[in-house]
């Protein structure tokens, strides 16, 4: 049995805890089943993690590709999987009910493949340009990446606003820019070139034609609509086998996860996000006394 099954899991304790106040009938069927894909496979990991892992070596040059399909899906411990399952809880629910579940399953699908491919791209060129193997050899696994082109996504449809990173105002335009910068800082061992391969596959979705293919090929099968909106939290991604997120650094670092917003005030940004934003409560409609009003005020 592998070692991580054998430990008590704290981390996924706490997230059927979130889930469970998140409510499972809140969560669009999409977002579920990636959420419950990524903890079936923690649970039953279909090989261990050296053997999922994405690499320049195991990719590129030993043509092990299954490892696109499989890495994305894996985490290294239950730190791991709590904080990435937390941020795609609230921005899985965000986006796909903005954008309809079939594209948003097409853009999981997709992103999750693509931001391999991008990483191994980008490995493989500092490793020419840099002259050193090792990045040849680095070797990331998690849905992170996936998060970080989600998080642009999320900025692109839900523009302005501002997150708190440390206690430190961002405006949401540059909040991906600042989160890659400061996971790096706090995690040295975390992927910094996984989660720049996620915010340069939004970005090629958000300003490149890659969401119009996208959007394209949905149009053939759906007319799938947006609806209401939630609030989200932030993550972070892993490198493995470099990665340990010990249970004791969890406290420290939950800021930049939850945005420095306890329980309590997460539920009321996510109300006031509910109400306020696209999905949020129509204004009643005028009666002929107050429309004559306000023409006689007008005059």
């Amino acid at each position: 049995m592998h070692r991580q099954q054998r430990r008590a899991n704290t981390g996924l304790l706490l997230l059927f805890a979130q889930i469970y106040q998140f409510g499972l009938n809140n969560i669009p069927p999409v977002t579920l089943a990636t959420l419950g894909l990524n903890v079936y496979l923690f649970l039953n990991p279909v090989k261990h993690l050296h053997y999922v892992c994405i690499s320049v070596h195991e990719g590129y040059h030993r043509g092990d590709w299954q490892r696109l399909l499989l890495s994305p899906f894996h985490h290294a411990d239950d730190w791991h999987l709590y904080f990435n399952m937390v941020s795609l809880l609230w921005k899985g629910t965000k986006l796909e009910q903005r954008l309809g579940s079939v594209l948003f399953a097409l853009i999981i699908a997709v992103f999750s493949q693509l931001i391999g491919v991008v990483y191994v791209l980008l490995e493989l060129i500092l490793a020419e340009t840099m002259d050193d193997p090792s990045y040849r050899m680095q070797c990331a696994v998690g849905f992170s990446g996936v998060l970080f082109a989600l998080k642009v996504l999320n900025n692109h449809y839900y523009p302005g606003g501002s997150t708190s990173l440390f206690g430190l105002q961002v405006s949401n335009k540059y909040a991906c820019w600042a989160e890659l910068a400061a996971i790096h800082m706090l995690s040295p061992g975390t992927s910094f070139i996984g989660h720049l391969s996620g915010i340069l596959v939004g970005l090629l979705y958000t300003h490149g034609p890659l969401g119009t293919i996208l959007r394209t090929a949905v149009s053939f099968f759906t007319n799938d609509r947006p609806a209401r909106q939630q609030s989200y939290y932030n993550s972070g991604y892993a490198r493995y086998p470099e990665y340990q997120f010990q249970g004791n650094r969890a406290p420290g670092t939950y800021d930049v996860y939850t945005g420095g917003l306890n329980e309590e005030e997460q539920l009321q940004q996510a109300i006031r996000e509910s109400l306020n934003g696209p999905g949020g409560s129509a204004p009643r409609e005028p009666s002929l006394e107050e429309i004559r009003r306000r023409r006689l005020n007008r005059f």
